[in-house]
């Protein structure tokens, strides 16, 4: 993973949200694609190659936990930010355990951007 701009695909169905979270992160990240329902998320992992990926947990198609099981499965370099308005404890614990790497609210989007840089130096 380059630490000079991480390469981040966003997947969410809610085009404002994604418009948002594009300029927030295009100063400092690379945003290779979006995508707007779970059924094109795999393709565009494969084809796009990021390093990170922001997941709406309620994507349109595939629920963030099955995202994060199969994003975990056949890409295990990819990073995965769970990023939700719901911030019950469960579901959170339930993504990490589905391979998550971090959860970041909808609510907190600021802390995305840290977020991203934190696990691209882990790498």
């Amino acid at each position: 993973m380059s630490l000079a701009r991480p390469r981040v695909l966003i997947a969410d169905d809610h085009p404002e949200v994604t418009k948002a979270v594009c300029r927030l992160l295009s100063l400092d990240c690379e945003v290779v694609g979006t995508v707007a329902d779970g059924g094109a998320l795999m393709e565009a992992v494969q084809r796009l190659e990021p390093d990170v990926v922001v997941l709406d947990v309620n994507l349109a198609g595939v629920h963030g936990l099955e995202a994060c099981r199969q994003l975990t499965q056949h890409h295990r370099a990819v990073k995965i930010i769970a990023f939700s308005a719901m911030t019950e404890p469960e579901l959170i614990e339930a993504l990490i355990a589905a391979g998550a790497s971090a959860f970041v609210s909808k609510m907190a989007s600021a802390d995305l951007l840290a977020t991203i840089w934190r696990l691209c130096a882990e790498q």
